[in-house]
């Protein structure tokens, strides 16, 4: 159970997300003969709920920090002119910028798990619907890459 908690906690945190939980939940299920395939689908879970948080708290923080005027005028000549270019973008690509945010998630690498990839959509105004689908796509993808290398390594390493 132990493992399990662990795994959960390297989710939430923004830095590790998926790509740090589900490893270290992984190794320490097959050790305490747990089912892989549980630990997986919770972890992927709980990282896909993260979005919803990310998202919350986003327009949570915009909110509050709007009042303020240094961050009304870098919002407002900053990110409205970068809205404004993906726009244009989206008008001509629509398919294409939520396809990449999908491939942007999936791809364990590091920093491009589902709070950058919501933290990217909710910048660039985004449609919210499609963007949750994408990302929720995307983190699962990535379990299932992270899901099988990990267990590919373990069963090498003996």
């Amino acid at each position: 159970m132990n493992s399990l908690i662990l795994g959960i906690i390297l989710t939430i945190l923004p830095i590790s997300e998926l790509r740090g939980g589900l490893p270290v939940a992984l190794i320490n299920a097959s050790k305490n003969n747990i089912s892989s395939l549980t630990i997986f689908g919770i972890i992927v879970l709980v990282n896909i709920l993260m979005i919803f948080v990310a998202f919350l708290f986003l327009d949570y923080l915009h909110s509050v920090l709007i009042k303020y005027n240094f961050y009304k005028k870098f919002y407002s000549f900053y990110l409205k002119k970068m809205q404004k270019r993906i726009e244009k973008f989206e008008k001509s690509h629509d398919s294409i910028g939520f396809l990449a945010l999908f491939l942007f998630v999936a791809v364990p690498l590091p920093l491009t798990g589902a709070y950058t990839g919501t933290f990217l959509s909710w910048i660039l105004g985004l449609p919210r619907k499609k963007s949750i689908i994408a990302i929720s796509l995307g983190v699962l993808v990535a379990g299932i890459i992270i899901y099988f290398g990990t267990l590919g390594i373990t069963s090498f390493l003996g």
